[in-house]
């Protein structure tokens, strides 16, 4: 008797190929026994969102001088391929640990409404597409120009993400994500929305799951610390 295909094993292992994500848990991370600062990890934070703020918005201006002369359909077709690698990866700019894996999730204490692992890069995907066709709209109403404010917010808008995910996801930071995610991806998701809805009204419309998931991803991040131990929303120094 022939095994049945297992058709959400399939769709599992193509959504995670496409988002990066790892389906083996990393090594166990250190953990921390004391509440003293770790000034060095915040410096890190900052130093590595600034620098993928800087690359992406150095892409933008390379991208202009690029494609300037480019004819129509292909320039357009460089806009696409530009904004899926972005709104899909946009952790290859950053110079922080931004590997997709499910250590920290798979390990905590998570609410009972928690979504299971597998939605979030179903998730995520169907938000880059989104974000993908709404960037394009702006980008083509704003006289097909990359290096303008609105897509600058957008670049800065994916490495706050990126850098909430390396504090998260990739280190276990619980407290620290708290403001992070708070401040970083959901109040710059807000912002985004209002700019792309000021210039194409659609371009805001489409980008408004993006908003309404971070809040549901925001609530479950305050839900997950409230559960393990509510450590300050500070990164702490890690044991060696």
């Amino acid at each position: 008797m022939t095994e049945k295909p297992n058709l959400l094993g399939n769709v599992q292992t193509v959504v995670n190929g496409i988002m990066g994500v790892q389906t083996q848990d990393a090594q166990q991370k250190k953990t921390s026994t004391h509440r003293a600062v770790d000034w060095a990890a915040m410096a890190t934070y900052g130093a590595g969102t600034l620098a993928q703020m800087g690359l992406m918005i150095a892409a933008l201006w390379g991208l202009q001088q690029l494609t300037g002369a480019w004819s129509g359909p292909i320039r357009q077709g460089m806009a696409i391929a530009f904004f899926t690698l972005v709104s899909i990866r946009s952790r290859l700019f950053s110079p922080l640990n931004n590997a997709r894996t499910r250590t920290t999730y798979s390990k905590v204490t998570r609410p009972g409404w928690a979504p299971p692992p597998l939605a979030f890069p179903i998730i995520w995907l169907s938000i880059g597409v989104l974000r993908v066709i709404s960037s394009y709209l702006v980008w083509q109403t704003l006289g097909q120009t990359y290096l303008t404010w609105p897509l600058a917010i957008f670049m800065m808008h994916l490495a706050l993400g990126d850098t909430w995910n390396t504090i998260f996801t990739v280190e276990g930071r619980l407290g620290a994500a708290v403001p992070v995610v708070l401040l970083g991806p959901l109040a710059s998701s807000i912002v985004v929305v209002t700019i792309y809805w000021h210039i194409v009204p659609l371009a805001g419309q489409l980008l408004l799951p993006m908003v309404i998931w971070l809040g549901v991803a925001s609530t479950l991040v305050v839900s997950i610390w409230q559960l393990n131990g509510a450590e300050p929303w500070y990164p702490l120094q890690l044991d060696d």
